[in-house]
């Protein structure tokens, strides 16, 4: 049974990989040409593109995987009641992509038993493959990456983004990103959470935070911090979910000082 168990957690490694590229693949082959876009919100964008990268997704995963239970984020793919889940974001940064702006990623996690495992953010653009394996460290392109080691807010670089329902609810993140304006050394905001947490993984940011996000945006960053040595955890330097409400994602040095600026805004 440990046999048969280490060997399909070798091939779920393989598959998290696997799946990531092949959905980069489609983003790749339908980037910069005519979209079909929808619009599932007032600034909440849906393309071909999406869909038919989760379809590519999910089609490397259950052609290996019959059985898992798959949580992703353009579709339903049914319920198998299974202690393995999978978490897909097939194109992160969907406004950016459906602008021709070449900043965006595919996102693939596993779940096992309710603990992140494994995961990989993938752009496509940059063939930039960031992958964690948890308690076996987090990697770009299969080197190791650590966060930084700036240990003061005032000479830090930070992301963030803002939420879709931000024009009609007065907790939108702007106060926050005023707030961080006049305390850190500079603010970005990119696009796709889950480059942004994969660059803080990578010591690229210094610290990132942002609010009302969905599992699927932050499941593989989250584990990418955590294991290049950074610290999750929500505003409130408390436990973080990644079905919560709130982020906060540093190098762990910088992480209180940022909790103290984002108490002075409005909260989820």
């Amino acid at each position: 049974m440990l046999v048969s168990f280490r060997r399909n957690y070798f091939w779920m490694k393989e598959i998290v990989i696997e799946a990531a590229r092949e959905g980069g693949r489609v983003l790749l082959e339908k980037f910069g040409r005519e979209l079909r876009v929808e619009h599932k919100g007032e600034v909440d964008l849906l393309t071909d593109a999406d869909q038919a990268a989760e379809m590519a997704i999910v089609a490397v995963i259950r052609g290996t995987f019959p059985l898992h239970d798959v949580l992703a984020e353009e579709a339903n793919h049914g319920r198998r009641d299974s202690q393995y889940r999978w978490i897909i974001d097939p194109l992160d940064g969907t406004t950016n992509y459906a602008h021709g702006l070449p900043w965006f990623a595919v996102s693939v996690a596993l779940e096992i038993a309710g603990e992140i495992a494994m995961g990989a953010v993938f752009n496509p653009i940059t063939m930039e493959m960031f992958f964690a394996e948890r308690g076996k460290g987090a990697f770009l392109n299969e080197l190791p990456i650590r966060v930084s080691t700036v240990d003061r807010l005032d000479r830090s670089l930070l992301a963030t983004g803002f939420p879709y329902d931000r024009k009609t609810s007065r907790c939108n993140n702007y106060d926050h990103f005023l707030h961080f304006q006049q305390r850190a050394q500079a603010c970005r905001r990119a696009g796709a959470a889950s480059l942004d947490l994969a660059c803080v993984a990578a010591g690229r940011f210094d610290g990132y935070w942002e609010m009302k996000l969905k599992p699927w945006d932050v499941a593989a960053g989250k584990l990418l911090v955590e294991e290049a040595g950074g610290l999750i955890s929500d505003f409130s330097s408390e436990k973080y979910s990644i079905y919560g409400m709130e982020i906060l994602a540093s190098n762990g040095r910088i992480h209180r000082e940022m909790a103290e600026v984002l108490d002075l805004g409005i909260r989820p």
